[in-house]
């Protein structure tokens, strides 16, 4: 098997950075900024790597997890069973794929049939009812943990607060699962009234739904137009139901309301047809859809199948493909991210594509707009795979020979520094730090949860922040006051009592924390933990050379350049020691003291073994070693498995001592 080479390396780390921050968009602040398709291609490269190589997989990757980790500002609730994702698929040779895995791990002589109903675009929730009383309501979180939203999940009328007797003597326990959803003329009648009333109005409904259950004032979430359709139970306290479709007849008789239409199906040709009556059908649903599902319906079958890391083997989400409409190019707008990349943002006709009005949509960089060849004035095609920013796909027709032609800037629209386009990158960028636009969107990732952790530094906060002229840099946050964040809008005391509490907090960060959160252009947690435990303090890794850097096992050439170049800047001079004199402590790094019989070794792990890699990491960490992605002559052990192909024959050439699970587990005890 090929070793991955750093660029493979520092892109994966790039990926699970930017699928972490989006997860958190979507899932915590119900404020995506980018489309569903956007997404789908970071997380579908995510996969294609760790396929690729994988030994790169980790326990705490976005292909492990579900979603993203709860808001701290309400309880966490423990799934009794994990609610997990869905894998997905966009043909119809995709799902016969899927239904031919289906009956191959099933017997021959197996009658499956199918359980469909719409993919509602809501948030997803589970109803836990005790003897048949409402007792507990939560968010699916990262699939393990959510959040406890009881209370205001109780507000929706649509969520029965007691079950029938019969019900509840049947099942002592039932967990209900399903989707918040908020109707579209609900939606648009509600966000008339925000208008109305001066209020800003919620992006789309399935972000109206998700921000209403996250309100600490229930009657906040009581006046919202909320609806819960239930879409399944986990496992009950009984075993009289053993199919999807009986769990929906129970659901039904509850009075649940449930996704229609829901049919069931014996083949995968059947299903295929029903997914086109269901496109033909979408505009017509009172909800938003961005699909079907389709379920194994035995439940013993979906026993039988199992599930991945991160998804059940038994269903798969069939999503729509994206959506095009015609509509006129009036203007361009350049706009500049966190990493100061420039991107060209088409500012169309508004225009109606699958019930959305669409205003702006991406033309991603230089490259991909003069492959469009499209000019001011110009009627384009857009595509919308998603409630947020679609994409422009191609010119539909030329409007005027003479149509203004579009200038990529040579100076950063929001400094007006100028911008370069780095050798071998299709991208623009602005390398002023300080620069309003990059530092808004720097202020964000400076403050996440897995940089510096700051709770309640949101990007509307930041924006506001550097637009009333409190912030110029990221130190400048250790020189807030109570008073400055109380001019800001919507901020009461208590909110800015925690977040100048959690400004504080920060200052004590470990080393790879705050590394990671500097936004060092490839440097993502992985490379930041390498970092910080090889140099141990923040002084030594500025003064390090790129030879020195690129002597570390999982640093190339290209990203030691970029990390001294970064380090030897007098900006991040300047910036360090003034986050110092704000307080923050820099602490050095320190090894972890587990005391175990690995304490000190390198292991590489290759080939099949009986429990996952992931499995075998935590155990080798748990007894002090450590678990590296590539084998060389600094490594002690190779743990192998079936298939372990080229690492074991370059372990024999290294002399790497090699040990299967039997050697392994001896060792320790």
């Amino acid at each position: 098997m090929a070793k991955p080479s750093q660029k493979i390396i520092s892109e994966l780390d790039e990926l699970r950075a930017s699928i972490r921050h989006h997860n958190q968009l979507y899932y915590q602040d119900a404020e995506p900024e980018v489309s569903d398709a956007e997404y789908d291609l970071l997380f579908d490269r995510l996969l294609e790597i760790e396929a690729q190589f994988p030994e790169l997989v980790t326990q705490d990757s976005p292909s492990q997890t579900v979603g993203a980790t709860g808001l701290t500002k309400f309880a966490p609730v423990t799934h009794r069973i994990p609610m997990l994702s869905l894998q997905k698929v966009t043909t119809l040779e995709q799902f016969q794929d899927f239904d031919r895995r289906v009956r191959d791990s099933l017997s021959k002589e197996a009658e499956i049939h199918f359980a469909t109903e719409p993919k509602l675009d809501g948030l997803a929730v589970e109803l836990v009812y005790r003897r048949g009383k409402f007792v507990l309501g939560s968010s699916r979180g990262d699939g393990q943990t959510g959040e406890n939203i009881t209370e205001n999940l109780a507000t929706l009328s649509s969520i029965p607060s007691t079950l029938s007797k019969s019900t509840a003597q049947q099942f002592p326990l039932l967990e209900v699962r399903g989707e918040v959803v908020m109707h579209k003329r609900d939606f648009e009648e509600y966000n008339r009234k925000l208008i109305n009333s001066d209020q800003e109005p919620m992006a789309n409904p399935r972000n109206g739904a998700a921000g209403s259950l996250r309100q600490l004032d229930a009657n906040i979430t009581k006046e919202r137009p909320l609806k819960f359709y239930a879409y399944g139970i986990s496992e009950s306290s009984s075993d009289s139901i053993r199919s999807q479709s009986e769990a929906a007849s129970l659901l039904k008789k509850e009075k649940f309301l449930l996704p229609e239409p829901a049919q069931l199906f014996p083949d995968a040709a059947s299903v295929g047809r029903q997914f086109n009556k269901l496109v033909e059908l979408r505009d017509q649903l009172e909800y938003e859809i961005d699909g079907m599902v389709i379920k194994v319906d035995s439940f013993d079958q979906q026993m039988q199948l199992g599930r991945i890391s991160r998804a059940p083997r038994w269903a798969v989400a069939w999503k729509f493909e994206a959506e095009l409409a015609e509509t006129v190019l009036e203007e361009v707008e350049f706009s500049v991210g966190r990493t100061g990349v420039v991107t060209p943002v088409a500012i169309l006709k508004p225009t109606k594509v699958g019930g959305v009005t669409v205003s702006r949509a991406s033309l991603h960089n230089e490259d991909e707009l003069n492959a469009l060849g499209v000019a001011l004035g110009d009627r384009v095609i857009i595509r919308r795979a998603g409630d947020v920013i679609p994409e422009v796909v191609r010119l539909a027709h030329k409007s005027d020979p003479k149509s203004k032609k579009i200038k990529f800037p040579t100076r950063c629209p929001s400094c007006n520094k100028e911008i370069v386009r780095p050798e071998g990158e299709a991208a623009y960028r602005c390398l002023n730090q300080n620069c309003p636009a990059h530092l808004e969107g720097s202020l964000a990732y400076f403050a996440s949860k897995a940089a510096m952790d700051i709770d309640g530094m949101g990007g509307r906060i930041a924006a506001q922040l550097i637009e009333r002229g409190l912030i110029s840099s990221l130190a400048d946050l250790y020189f807030l006051t109570t008073e400055q964040l109380l001019t800001l809008d919507l901020m009461a005391d208590k909110r800015a009592q925690n977040l100048m509490a959690a400004i504080d907090r920060s200052r004590s960060s470990s080393l790879p924390k705050i590394i990671y959160a500097l936004g060092i252009d490839g440097v993502g947690e992985t490379v930041a933990n390498l970092l910080a435990e090889t140099f141990g303090s923040i002084d030594a890794l500025m003064q390090a050379t790129a030879e020195q850097l690129v002597e570390i096992d999982g640093i190339g050439r290209v990203l030691a350049e970029s990390i001294q170049s970064f380090f030897s800047s007098r900006q991040t001079k300047a910036l360090i020691e003034k986050m110092r004199k704000g307080g923050v402590l820099f602490p050095p790094y320190e090894k972890s003291q587990t005391a175990g019989k690995l304490s000190g070794k390198t292991f590489v792990i290759t080939g099949t073994l009986s429990q996952s890699r992931t499995y075998f990491k935590s155990l080798i960490e748990s007894q002090g070693g450590k678990v590296s992605s590539s084998i060389s002559a600094k490594t002690d052990f190779l743990l192998y498995g079936e298939k372990a192909g080229s690492k074991l024959k370059k372990a024999a050439e290294l002399g790497v001592a090699c040990v299967d699970e039997k050697e392994l587990l001896k060792q320790i005890g």
